[in-house]
C-alpha cells in the first residue's frame, strides 16, 4: 500500500465535507438536507454536482434511482459529459422493469 490512498465509501459523518465536494464547502449533512428540501435552491445545483463528481455506486448513499429519474430533465444539462452514463443507466432500468 506504499503511497496509496484509501478512500472511504462512508458518508456517515454530518460534519464532513465529501471527496467529491472539493471545491466546495458543503457538508454531508448539508448536502442531505439540501437533496431532501424540494424547496431549496440548491438542490438541483448540488444533485448535478452529486452526479457529475461522486462515483455512481455513492450517489446511492445521498438519493434514491427514482429521485434521479425524476428530476433527469431538470439535472441534465449540467452532467456535461457524465450525461450520456446517467441517460445510458436509466434507460437500461427502464428497459429492465427497474424504474418506470
Amino acid at each position: 500500500m506504499c503511497g496509496m490512498v484509501l478512500s472511504r465509501n462512508r458518508f456517515d459523518d454530518d460534519r464532513e465535507v465529501p471527496y467529491f465536494f472539493w471545491d466546495r464547502k458543503v457538508t454531508v449533512g448539508e448536502l442531505r438536507a439540501a437533496l431532501a428540501d424540494r424547496t431549496d435552491p440548491r438542490r438541483i445545483p448540488l444533485l448535478r454536482a452529486l452526479l457529475r463528481e461522486a462515483r455512481p455506486d455513492e450517489v446511492w448513499s445521498f438519493v434514491t434511482p427514482e429521485v434521479v429519474a425524476e428530476e433527469f430533465e431538470s439535472i441534465r444539462p449540467g452532467l456535461g459529459p457524465r450525461r450520456r452514463f446517467w441517460e445510458w443507466l436509466l434507460q437500461a432500468w427502464r428497459d429492465h422493469g427497474f424504474l418506470r
